[in-house]
């Protein structure tokens, strides 16, 4: 009797363990203004938004990969430290739609496409080739207002990189002449931010 309860015992353990461990995985469209993180530890930006505001997320949850302040779209979110190296190697593709200043030509995008000098920590740093075309169809952008027309012309590109330095896309359309003036990413792999508004949550499977 004794060796049949601690077997009983030890499999209702175990389906416990099981449940405990089970991890969590989201995706978020990540609004203007907002930093990747759920604390801040830093004094200088005490006022800054952070992602804890826009749900309640279990406890080990981390954003995989990061999004600057000024950057939106879409970001996944995981309790799992395999899922989210995974996610940030170089096997991934991450696909985003950019808001340039001026009309940007085919000539510059296949520059881009090539791969082109920016400064990475202040060293120089060639990115590696990567996918870039003019993007006519905007219509599955939310709606923010960047500038004024007033202030000239503008035109949007589709950027896909398999790897993310610091502020690269960024880097990269002002290396060419370009700036961005909005930048919203919209795939990663098979993970799409779709027809999502601006703070919705999705869960995902892996």
């Amino acid at each position: 009797m004794d060796k049949r309860r601690n077997l009983t015992t030890s499999k209702v353990f175990y389906n416990v363990l099981v449940m405990e461990i089970k991890h969590k995985y989201f995706k978020i469209y990540k609004p203007y203004g907002y930093l990747s993180q759920f604390i801040n530890n830093q004094n200088k930006r005490r006022n800054k938004k952070l992602l804890s505001e826009l749900h309640h997320f279990p406890k080990e949850t981390m954003a995989v990969g990061r999004l600057d302040e000024k950057s939106e779209g879409l970001l996944l979110l995981t309790t799992d430290g395999k899922f989210s190296n995974y996610i940030t190697s170089s096997k991934i593709e991450k696909e985003y739609h950019v808001m340039v200043d001026g009309i940007i030509s085919k000539e510059i995008i296949d520059t881009l496409k090539n791969g082109i000098e920016i400064s990475i920590n202040g060293k120089p740093y060639i990115t590696k080739p990567c996918k870039a075309s003019p993007l006519k169809d905007i219509s599955h952008i939310q709606k923010r207002f960047v500038r004024d027309e007033k202030h000239g012309d503008t035109s949007w590109l589709s950027i896909t990189l398999t790897e993310g330095k610091f502020r690269q896309v960024r880097k990269m359309t002002a290396k060419v002449g370009f700036p961005t003036l909005r930048l919203v990413r919209v795939r990663i792999g098979g993970y799409k931010l779709g027809s999502m508004k601006a703070s919705e949550i999705e869960v995902i499977n892996y």
